[in-house]
């Protein structure tokens, strides 16, 4: 079940709402160190049966997470705003 895809993504997808998922090779918000994008490569509404799955298959550093529902990202600028402009007024 691997496939690359954004949080935004999962939280819109029908198969994956109210589910806990598990992502592998995570790519993290720097400022809330949340995972933004991965592989899924698995599902359950049920966590400890999500867990032992994973646990069988060896899979022991993935990100889980809870998807309720449709999540907001914010982007951030990547540059910061430019400093010591001068205000002129006439």
């Amino acid at each position: 079940m691997a496939s690359r895809v954004s949080w935004p993504q999962i939280c819109r997808s029908v198969e994956f709402k109210g589910q806990w998922v598990a992502l592998d090779n995570c790519r993290y918000d720097q400022s809330s160190m949340q995972p933004v994008e991965g592989d899924v490569v698995d599902s359950d509404s049920d966590l400890a049966d999500l867990c032992s799955r994973l646990r069988e298959g060896q899979r022991s550093s993935c990100a889980i997470v809870f998807c309720e529902g449709e999540v907001i990202v914010e982007q951030r600028q990547s540059s910061p705003p430019t400093e010591g402009l001068a205000r002129t007024t006439a």
